[in-house]
């Protein structure tokens, strides 16, 4: 058995334009004074990454590997999220994305799709060189727009979203497989992969791909009400990188899933920070320890009510808490009788 890595943290809510959130070193240090042993990397903004240099620079690689050495913690995973996303944008949000891409793309998706392609590219070459083996991003969605069939969704409408999907992301797998490293997708609200059933649609079509794993993040689960501890023993062999994330459904006379529009803070379905919701996290980290993972438990906080920094103060001893050091014998070896395959057959009777 193996034990999971951790705790890790996922880098993006907490970057900004004051110390210590504006550069790598500083957040990387802070994130160690908390108690984190991993950062997981967002590649899209500058003050703490930057992609495309890192696609030119072996040097630039080495450094920001060094940087997190020097400060006694490991860089998990690099994330294309934002990039990820606009591998396929349905037309309705292309101007909602254009934010998400450099300025000179804008208004021109057939350019931003391009570019996207061209970032998980260098992503998979960047991962390589920085020795990692799991990248989390976003598939995007084509057909996140018809979730509900009302109208009547058209026969095959579906079908042909997932087969473009697969289409474009099945060249970019097969750049992560030469890197060796696994693409995790999140399962999210708003990509076209959103449960178990789209995350199989979408495998299908790219021909099983070994590479196409899953980023598992409970929270995403909970405002679904999917049995999210179920959904390990059915996609464990799949469970590549693991997101530690709270959140709890409260449904009432107004709201229920969907949450009537409401901001976070009044929606019946939010996330919460660490502890603060319902997700049970023994039963979780019970699951993964069982199942042999042995990637990182990397908090991604994303609270409609607390401070991000009491959060991730909060979010290290939480997760190392709950990490399960495997053991290497069973409880009851000490009454083992030493039999052999022959008295074995005896005591049957054979």
């Amino acid at each position: 058995m193996k034990t999971i890595k951790g705790p890790g943290i996922f880098l993006a809510q907490f970057a900004g334009d004051k110390p210590p959130f504006n550069s790598l070193r500083s957040i990387v240090e802070w994130a160690a004074s908390l108690g984190y042993k991993g950062v997981q990397i967002p590649t899209w903004d500058k003050r703490l990454f930057d992609l495309d240099r890192a696609a030119d620079s072996h040097d630039y690689c080495d450094e920001v590997m060094g940087i997190c050495a020097e400060l006694g913690v490991q860089v998990t995973d690099l994330s294309t999220h934002l990039q990820g996303q606009l591998v396929a944008v349905h037309p309705a949000y292309d101007k909602s994305f254009d934010g998400f891409a450099p300025q000179q793309v804008h208004g021109d998706p057939a350019a931003r799709q391009r570019w996207a392609v061209d970032q998980m590219m260098k992503a998979a070459r960047v991962s390589q060189r920085m020795r990692l083996t799991s990248h989390v991003t976003f598939p995007g969605a084509l057909a996140w727009p018809y979730a509900y069939p009302w109208p009547q969704r058209p026969a095959g409408l579906i079908e042909e979203a997932f087969d473009e999907l697969a289409r474009r992301w099945r060249p970019i797998l097969d750049a992560f497989d030469a890197a060796g490293v696994d693409v995790c997708y999140e399962i999210h609200p708003g990509e076209d992969i959103f449960d178990g059933t789209t995350f199989e649609m979408f495998l299908e079509r790219v021909g099983n791909h070994q590479r196409c794993m899953i980023n598992y993040d409970p929270s995403h689960f909970v405002l679904q009400c999917l049995d999210y501890v179920g959904f390990i023993d059915v996609y464990h062999e799949r469970i590549g990188a693991f997101h530690v994330k709270d959140a709890e459904f409260n449904p009432s006379p107004k709201q229920g899933v969907y949450s009537g529009y409401a901001p976070w803070v009044e929606r019946a379905g939010r996330f919460r920070s660490l502890g603060d919701g319902q997700v049970d996290f023994a039963a979780i980290f019970s699951k993964l320890a069982g199942y042999d993972y042995d990637n990182w438990a990397v908090l991604e906080w994303e609270c409609a009510l607390k401070h991000p920094e009491v959060g991730a103060a909060e979010g290290a001893p939480f997760i190392a808490r709950h990490i399960i050091p495997v053991t290497e014998h069973a409880f009851d070896d000490f009454a083992a009788s030493g039999m052999d395959k022959t008295a074995n057959r005896k005591m049957l009777g054979l």
